[in-house]
């Protein structure tokens, strides 16, 4: 069955976006069509608003709609913590476990030399002239990108960076999930978790 050209060219812009894929799309397409007029317009407004006042935070480079984001902006924040995440989305998962009151810096990606993704395409340059212009003790910066070979390499590469600078540096642990049984973990998951382990009493 050949579909109209207005609904081939909406399903194709769909699935353009991050983790949307064909059928998705198609699914989403036909959800829009379905839809009242009133909430594709909603959604529409929404996103040209959004389009229109989000920016990012010119020392942090998280996503905001004012002069700084709201946690640049808090002074209860812990100034002397600088957690480095690849995207604004895991500044939003890293608030939701409220175990963190420090600052962020947002990478906007990982170096990928494949893709054709360096340390020119990602904000690194930002956060060494962040730390070099800090008055006071050396910060301590914590790496958190992900664990995929991307993120790994973005990590060792901001870990080297900033060698000279004589900020103590650490990595956030990786083990396994709450709930989750050892005989379903894979080797790297459950390897990370007895690597970073902690002590509970001492000897």
């Amino acid at each position: 069955m050949k579909y109209p050209n207005s609904l081939i060219q909406l399903i194709r812009e769909l699935s353009r976006l991050p983790g949307v894929g064909p059928k998705s799309a198609q699914r989403l397409a036909f959800h829009l069509f379905s839809s009242s007029d009133q909430d594709v317009k909603n959604l529409s407004d929404a996103i040209l608003e959004a389009k229109k006042i989000l920016k990012l935070c010119p020392v942090c480079y998280n996503i905001t709609d004012t002069d700084l984001c709201a946690v640049c902006s808090d002074p209860t924040r812990d100034q002397d913590i600088i957690c480095v995440v690849e995207e604004p989305g895991d500044v939003i998962a890293i608030e939701r476990s409220g175990e963190f009151e420090g600052l962020y810096h947002v990478l906007h990606g990982a170096l990928s030399p494949m893709n054709g993704v360096g340390p020119e395409q990602i904000k690194i340059a930002g956060l060494l002239e962040r730390i070099q212009n800090r008055e006071g003790a050396p910060v301590e910066v914590i790496l958190a990108t992900s664990t995929t070979v991307e993120g790994e390499a973005t990590s060792m590469f901001v870990q080297r960076s900033l060698e000279p600078l004589g900020v103590n540096v650490s990595r956030i642990a990786y083990g396994l999930p709450v709930g989750g049984a050892l005989e379903y973990a894979d080797e790297v998951t459950l390897g990370r978790a007895i690597a970073g382990r902690r002590q509970v009493t001492k000897i």
